[in-house]
């Protein structure tokens, strides 16, 4: 009998042993609602893998295109460090008159990756990254 305190997975446990219990596997499919090929996959899944593979994986690929290049980035927590009043659109039309060009929800977003999106934090925890 398997055991899972994840709310995730429950109920695919649950169906897992109420087959087990009922020693009929079309008899619990039908109390839970599901497929017998859906018992089957989370079964073969259990058997090949454990129960941490009834845990939903994404098949999206990360998409990393959106992200600006390191000189950009770096632009951006300077200013951060330089001016940690401006919000993200000054930044970005200040950052755009020296040559940077970078929309300000793209500012904000650098922020938050950076964890530096408070303005009375941002000096601080900005001057940490750009000395690394």
């Amino acid at each position: 009998m398997l055991n899972t305190t994840d709310k995730i997975i429950k109920h695919k446990v649950g169906l897992l042993n109420l087959a087990e219990e009922l020693g009929n596997v079309s008899k619990a499919c039908t109390i839970m609602g599901l497929s017998r090929d859906t018992f089957y996959r989370y079964k073969s899944a259990v058997d090949e893998g454990g129960i941490e593979s009834l845990f939903d994986r994404t098949r999206r690929k990360p998409n990393l295109s959106n992200r600006v290049d390191e000189a950009t980035e770096r632009a951006v927590l300077e200013y951060a460090v330089a001016f940690p009043a401006h919000g993200q659109h000054r930044a970005s039309n200040e950052l755009r008159k020296k040559g940077v060009f970078v929309s300000g929800s793209g500012v904000r977003s650098i922020w938050v990756r950076n964890n530096i999106g408070v303005s009375p934090r941002k000096s601080h925890v900005a001057k940490e990254l750009i000395l690394q």
